[in-house]
């Protein structure tokens, strides 16, 4: 372009020529950015997520109940006295055991409110096992702290009755203890992780230190910046670790693929025998562009999560959005800037034999992949073959989709019998089912002592027996001062959680309808594990067809504006339901069925986490839109150049081949390291990413998005004459304008 100040109409375009030409001011008003966010939000501090606003309905009424009454609920323990031979509980060793127990947990200083089974009647049916249970003291949350002094006298007792009798404890302490001890710093360790392998997949790619270190640097600062903002939202919208954790990774991905598709444009322009400025030019109003329809396609995406009603959601919808924002407007202000200012010190640190190897297949292929050269050109003369296979091959992987079976998971489903507490959490709920996570009945009445609610939790706790949803023993504790009862039911059922949930139906529609319910002005929601995972099954399955509704119809409403064809709008959300629907079914044949689960790491454990699915389906929407408006806007560009549609295909598809193969196997390479975690339930999460990311790049944007063009022809640009009066956002990238000296083989021929 020389030295020519052509106008360009664009956003991206004005705002990389803005940056460029005032570089100092931009990379300065990025860094004023970043540290006024992260400072506000130091100053502001993060507001969590409450208990009481973690779901809606019963379990939403019992929290809030007891968090309006100020009771903190202490974090109970457990110690399982079982017989390994043939004693009994009647016995005089099975009852001196139990008296060490608890005098020696009562010695520690460290619990209140310890309870001999033989008072309390938890002893099981066959005789053969007993409960000593008591509270820790001090805040529930941080119990997992002061735990250790009560499992040292445990296991004292155990180990002097080790030949006949097995002395375990579990409880909430004790398993935060165990969980921190041997899975504390895995997710960390994850975190951390992930910004190195990015790192070292980009200095392959780029071959040269300071071009990889740029995209890592923007998506670093775009998470601080975040961070900050986080903390300032948070005051509206509560946010939680588990948010911070979702906004990492999707920053760590958008930020550096934004970067990524930025500087290879950049970089291919110069090898064109472009000048500097030229080149930064046609990367802003090109690839700019690109980021910029992704970047607002995702966060659309994201804001799906909010129609769920679920704070946890909600937190790590609206995190997401904001990090993708802010990597969006940093790829599109302060990277021109950057780059301008670097020049071509973008090369600094080379790495010889990578560089060199770049630059000598550069020369020969002209900046076109060589391996999805040949694969296009079996795909284009081919493309019904072509489509007929690939969808085939991905509707046959989603199929196991179909059974999928939904729940929150277990202890022993979520880490297997790894953890000796595991299989004493399994012991437990055979010798006293459903006792390691009972319904909790929260009952709040006027007066807690009154005759009439007396003689309803007397006869709710004989008729959750003899209903059949519980087999005792069922506690009631007091709170006289609040008003509150808390009634415990051990669920028929135990940790099997369809049995357990229908006897929680049988509590709240038979049996406290016909007790508590006949008080008058009487609360008595149910909570606890079961009714949670209830509930927030409940919840997000009425959740669903909003979410999907929103997200499928405002991405192709995007589409449709970003690309002005009804065609290119249509086939982008189904090649994107394609793959997402691929996804869950890799996710089902793995983890629900276990088909090669073990080449995972991970066990077939019978269903799939509650929240994965949609979780999933908002996220990989949202990302692989990076991949597709990338290829279709080189696409339509070659088109508007002049080429003829099958051309502009191959010719959009093999130059972007390189960026998209890159940030492909960086998005890969992070998830599968989340696949690599302990826990079955991050597995699950890691796995779904890496191999719908996988798919998406390379059987959607290699083969179907090709082969479904180059079946359609020119009806890839339709667009019917009543949506002409739409917006027209497709000059972004006016090539007119900002290629108005390029050779004219290259030259456009029109918007």
């Amino acid at each position: 372009m020389g030295t020519r100040d052509t106008r360009v109409r664009g956003l991206a375009a004005r705002a990389g020529g803005w940056s460029a030409r005032h570089r100092w001011a931009a990379v300065g008003i990025w860094v004023l950015f970043v540290v006024l966010a992260m400072g506000l939000g130091s100053a502001a501090g993060r507001v969590d997520v409450k208990d009481s606003d973690q779901l809606k309905g019963e379990t939403h009424t019992a929290a809030k109940i007891i968090e309006d009454a100020g009771i903190e609920e202490p974090a109970s323990e457990s110690v399982l006295v079982q017989a390994r031979g043939g004693l009994k509980a009647t016995d005089a060793e099975f009852r001196a055991a139990v008296a060490e127990v608890v005098t020696a947990v009562q010695g520690t200083g460290r619990v209140s409110d310890v309870t001999s089974p033989y008072d309390t009647k938890t002893i099981s049916r066959d005789g053969r096992s007993a409960l000593v249970q008591f509270d820790m003291r001090g805040d529930s949350d941080t119990a997992g702290d002061r735990v250790e002094p009560v499992l040292k006298a445990v296991e004292g007792v155990r180990k002097s009755h080790a030949d006949t009798l097995r002395i375990e404890e579990i409880g909430g302490a004790s398993m935060m203890k165990t969980f921190d001890d041997a899975f504390g710093d895995d997710f960390q360790k994850a975190e951390y992780s992930a910004v190195p392998v990015a790192l070292g997949i980009l200095l392959i790619a780029f071959g040269a230190l300071v071009a990889a270190l740029l995209p890592v640097a923007l998506a670093i600062t775009a998470i601080m910046a975040t961070m900050g903002l986080m903390g300032v939202v948070s005051h509206v919208m509560p946010m939680s670790d588990t948010a911070n954790s979702v906004m990492l990774l999707v920053g760590l991905a958008v930020g550096v693929d934004y970067c990524l598709f930025y500087l290879r444009r950049e970089r291919e322009e110069r090898e064109a025998g472009r000048d500097a400025r030229t080149a930064l030019r046609v990367a802003a109003a090109t690839s700019g562009r690109a980021i910029i329809v992704s970047g607002v396609t995702v966060c659309v995406a994201m804001a799906g999560m909010l129609f769920t009603g679920l704070a946890e959601f909600e937190a790590m919808g609206l995190a997401s959005l904001m990090v993708v924002a802010v990597a969006m407007v940093g790829s599109v202000t302060v990277l021109p800037a950057l780059l301008s200012l670097l020049g071509e010190r973008v090369e600094r640190g080379r790495i010889p034999f990578l560089h060199k190897a770049m630059r000598r297949r550069a020369a020969r292929t002209g900046g076109e992949s060589r391996f999805w050269s040949v694969v296009l050109k079996g795909v284009l003369a081919r493309p019904l073959v072509s489509v007929l296979v690939a969808a085939g091959a991905l509707l046959a992987i989603a199929a196991p989709a179909v059974g999928m079976k939904t729940q929150n998971l277990t202890l022993d489903q979520e880490f297997g019998d790894s953890l000796p507490i595991v299989q004493t959490y399994n012991r437990v709920n055979d010798a006293f089912p459903g006792g390691s996570e009972p319904a909790e009945v929260v009952v709040h009445a006027k007066d807690i002592n009154a005759p009439e609610v007396r003689d309803a939790l007397a006869d709710f706790k004989a008729r959750a027996i003899s209903s059949g949803a519980s087999r005792g023993p069922v506690e009631i504790k007091l709170h006289d001062a609040q008003n509150i009862a808390y009634v415990y039911v051990p669920l028929v059922g135990g940790s099997d959680l369809d049995k357990a949930g229908a006897s929680l139906e049988k509590l709240r529609d038979e049996v406290r309808p016909a007790t508590l319910g006949k008080v008058d002005g009487l609360q008595a929601p149910i909570t606890g594990q079961v009714a949670g995972s209830k509930d927030f099954n409940d919840q997000l399955g009425g959740a669903v067809v909003p979410v999907f509704a929103f997200v499928v119809v405002f991405a192709f409403v995007l589409m449709l504006l970003s690309f002005r064809s009804l065609t290119i709008a249509v086939t982008s959300i189904l090649l994107n339901l394609l793959s997402v629907g691929a996804a869950y079914g890799i996710l089902v044949a793995v983890f629900q069925h276990g088909w090669g689960a073990s080449l995972v790491g991970a066990e077939g454990v019978g269903a799939i986490i509650t929240w994965l699915p949609l979780f999933l389906f908002v996220i990989l929407f949202g990302l692989s839109m990076d991949y597709h408006v990338f290829v279709v806007s080189r696409i339509r560009e070659a088109r508007l150049r002049g080429r003829t549609t099958r051309d502009a295909i191959a010719h959009g598809v093999v130059t972007t081949a390189g960026v998209v193969t890159s940030a492909a196997v960086i998005m890969v390479a992070v998830f599968a390291i989340f696949g690599t975690l302990s826990m079955q339930s991050m597995k699950q999460m890691g796995v779904g990413l890496a191999a719908a990311v996988l798919i998406d790049a390379t059987v959607i944007r290699g083969v179907l998005l090709p082969a479904v063009m180059a079946l359609l022809g020119e009806r890839n640009w339709y667009l019917p004459k009543w949506l002409h009066r739409l917006p027209d956002l497709t000059h972004d990238e006016s090539p007119e304008a900002v290629l108005a000296t390029a050779p004219r083989e290259d030259r456009p021929v029109g918007v």
